[in-house]
Parts: structure tokens; sequence; C-alpha cells
């Protein structure tokens, strides 16, 4: 076991180490520049998400007087440690230390896991982190799987789940399954005749309450946008494969065909085989739901939503790999972190050196995918004076553009003059600049377009400075601006 638990935390700080690499010598993406930029202070919830993430960035700021991407990611990078180890604890428990040991590994490769959840400013770091102590404070209030429950431990468990619905409302999927697995469990069912369950589920209500006031406060805005990705009736057949396919990917399809068969077989054994039954239903609602939707919701799938299904399979997939050659096993694990490490070795140089000229010249201004790796820092140097906002006309605009000013110490407020603003709507109300000196962002579409739909709303609107993005001397993007004077009503 000491061996085995050894070679665990070897794997755990490795993966730490190059979470901390890429951290530190990439930019921000867009959805992270977004959650920086659109934060201001602590509230009791946010737009898009729960507060979870947002405090963890915004408390970084705060303590490091910084908002430099290593500092901003910093606690999302620690989160990863904590939510690696939970992993160990909850597989060795069920399944013995070496078990736990390849629940580890696989999840140290697998990339959405490792490297986005792991290093980004993204709500499902804490959330993994949350719904793994959950699921252990589960099992020890359970008694499995020495069938010797712990009912004290249904408080800690209603922390945790409490925790997890504070960091996203997708965990909410994770609990219910988990829920459902203990009803249809007969000897899990006899202890929801006890107390201690439902104080857990009072607690997990409690912590979950500033959410819910705070959508009451701003007309049920975040449950609103979350609860109409699933509409619209539009007839798409093969979009669960598609969804399955892109959720391998993000796994890896080595890990996701074994994580698939474990579950399918934990139903198939179904309640009497207690342990494999609670982790299957933990993980099938998020696995088979947003296939599902996809069917006929007109909403993009994004294929990690899922993933809060596939983390509750590692503990399941650590058991089946210690059924399997360790060679075997072992050389796919080995080129697998081998590749992925490469990657993100080979993305901090990329952003760090630059794209070699032969690759930085294919792309047109505007199409780099460097866009999404570097910070738009360098639009501060043509930045104007005296203009009172920033308006973008999307949101993930605004949060590149607002992080570069944030990141330079320009303290010029921004938002989104458009029909999703997001979390800018409650950041910097467009009604809060009324008679104000706006600059306009010119894009996406021509000049003209801007000018037609923004002159109307401005005593004056006259054309700005070009501001550049640029990467290692390479202009990546001109964006085209106005200045407008005596805002005269909401665009």
């Amino acid at each position: 076991m000491q061996a085995h638990m050894n070679a665990t935390l070897l794997v755990v700080l490795i993966a730490l180490g190059f979470r901390l690499i890429l951290a530190w010598g990439s930019g921000l993406g867009m959805d992270e520049s977004y959650m920086v930029a659109a934060s201001s202070h602590f509230a009791a919830s946010y737009f898009d998400h729960p507060l979870a993430s947002w405090w963890l960035e915004l408390g970084a700021r705060h303590v490091f007087g910084s908002a430099v991407p290593i500092v901003v990611r910093l606690p999302f990078v620690l989160l990863s440690g904590v939510s690696s180890w939970l992993l160990y604890l909850i597989t060795r428990r069920l399944f013995g230390a070496k078990a736990g040991f390849w629940a580890v590994a696989a999840y140290s490769i697998a990339p959405v896991f490792s490297l986005a959840f792991g290093s980004w400013v993204l709500p499902d770091g804490p959330l993994n982190a949350a719904l793994l102590a959950f699921l252990y404070a589960l099992i020890r209030a359970l008694g499995l799987p020495e069938e010797q429950p712990a009912p004290r431990w249904w408080l800690a468990a209603g922390l945790f789940a409490g925790l997890a619905m504070l960091s996203k409302y997708n965990g909410a999927l994770v609990l219910v399954g988990a829920a459902l697995g203990v009803l249809l469990d007969p000897a899990g069912r006899k202890q929801l005749a006890k107390p201690w369950p439902w104080l857990g589920v009072l607690l997990a209500l409690i912590l979950f309450l500033p959410v819910i006031i705070w959508n009451a406060h701003h007309h049920w805005a975040s449950f609103d946008y979350q609860g109409g990705r699933a509409t619209g009736l539009r007839l798409r057949p093969l979009m669960p494969f598609s969804v399955w396919g892109g959720e391998a990917l993000y796994v890896l399809p080595w890990l996701w065909a074994p994580m698939i068969w474990v579950m399918i077989r934990g139903f198939a054994a179904g309640p009497a085989q207690r342990v494999s039954w609670l982790l299957a239903c933990a993980s099938i609602i998020p696995v088979m739901l947003f296939s599902i939707v996809g069917l006929w919701s007109q909403t993009h799938i994004l294929f990690h939503w899922a993933a809060p299904g596939y983390l509750m399979l590692f503990p399941l997939l650590g058991e089946w790999a210690t059924r399997r050659s360790g060679k075997l096993i072992g050389w796919v694990a080995g080129l697998s972190g081998g590749l992925l490490a490469f990657a993100a070795l080979l993305i901090v140089a990329l952003v760090q050196f630059g794209l070699p000229p032969v690759l930085a010249n294919a792309f047109k201004p505007g199409k780099s995918p460097m866009l999404q790796a570097v910070d738009w820092t360098s639009i501060t140097k043509t930045f104007p004076a005296g203009v009172d906002a920033v308006a973008a006309q999307k949101w993930f605009d605004a949060g590149k553009i607002g992080y570069a000013l944030r990141r330079k110490g320009i303290a010029t407020p921004v938002t989104v003059f458009g029909a999703k603003p997001h979390q800018f709507a409650f950041t910097t109300p467009p009604a809060s600049l009324i008679g104000k000196t706006v600059l306009v962002i010119a894009m996406p579409g021509s000049t003209t377009q801007t000018w037609n739909r923004f002159a109307p709303d401005f005593a004056s609107f006259k054309p700005g400075p070009v501001l550049t993005v640029q990467d290692h001397g390479r202009v990546l993007l001109a964006i085209p601006t106005f200045i407008g004077t005596g805002l005269k009503r909401v665009p």
C-alpha cells in the first residue's frame, strides 16, 4: 500500500508541476478573461455560474494584488491537487491502493480534467473538488464498502453537496443521481429513516440559499439562462453520437470506452453490488442527458458539460485497470501523459516565443489561434484617455479587452451593448453610462454597421483609435473603435 501511495503522490506532484507551468506561461482564454474582467466584487452569485470560481479568482487578486494569469489561476491549480488526492482516498477505500493509483493516473492524463479544469479559471475546478469530497463523505456515511454506516458523515456530505452547487449548476445532476442510487439501494434506503441524511440535505440547501436570493433579486436571470440551453425544436438524430464522440476526445477515447463499460456493468449488477451501483447512478445523468438534449435543442452542446458524470467513474476505471496487464496499462498511461505534457509545454512555448513565421503568416488577421492564447494587453498602447467606459458588442470581446485593461492597471469599466451581455449587464449596466463618453468597439461586422447602429444613441459619434492585438511584433487583430460622447439612451 505504501508503495502505491508514494507513486500516487509522485503522479499528483508531477501533474501539478505541469499545470503550474501552463498557468504561468499562457494567457487567459476567452472564458477566463471574461470571468476576471466581469467580476469586480464579491457577490452572492453571478450570471453564468454561482459564486465559487468567481470568489476564488477575486480572492487571489486581493491577496496578491495582481491579476496576472498565474495569480488568478493558482487556486484552481491547487484545487486540482486536492481533487487528485480525494480521488485516491475514495478509490483506495473502495477498491484498494493499486486501484487508487490507476484512478489518479487516469485523471491526470485526461485532458479536460488535468489541463483545462486543473489550470484554468473555470467553475469546473472547484466543482470537481466539491463533488469528490461529497462522494468520499457519502461512502463513509453509507459505510461502503465495509457495511458500517457512519451517520454523522451525512453532514459532511451535505456540506460538500452545497459547495458543489455553489460551484456549478450541473453538479446537481450528480447529486440527484447519487440520491437515486441510495433510494434504490435497500440497505441505503434504511438510512433515510434517520434524521442525519435530511440534516445533510438541509445544510446543502442553506448553503445554496444565496444563489436563490441573488436570482430572486435579478429576475431569475441565471436560472433562465441555464434552463434555456435545453430549449428549441430541431430534430438531430445523429447528435447524441456527435456529443459522445466529443466527450471521448475530451476524456481520451481509451479512457472513455472502459468508463462507459464499467458504468453499464455497474447498472447490470444492480443494487446488490452497492459500490458499483452508487457510482453508476451518480454518473449516468450527466453522461446521458446532454446527448439526449442534443436531439432537439438548438443550443450548441459543449462536451465538457458531461464531465461531472465521468468524474464519478474514475474509481471504477481504477479498479478495472488492476485486472488488466500492468505493462500495457502502464505503457498507455505513460504515452498519454507524455503527449499531454508535450502539449502543455508546446502551448507555453508558442505563447512565450510566438508562432514560427511560416505558421504565423498562414493565418489572416483576426483568424490566428493565438488570439485565444495570448492576452490582449497591447491594446493599451493606443487606448484613448478621457473615456468613461468601453462597450463591446460581444461578451467574449469585452472579456479579453476588459482583462487587458485590468492587467495594465486601467480602471475604465467595460460593458456590452448587445443582446447577450452576461455578467457585464450587472457589473457595468449600460443604463449607468447615460451622459457618459464611451469607447465603442466596432466588431464584429463592419465599421459602417457599428456607425448605423450606435450613432443615433450619442450626442456625438466619431472614429476612435485602432486598438491592435500583437504577439511578438505581429499584428493578430486590428480593432476599430468609435468614441461616443453624451450617451442619450441605452442601445
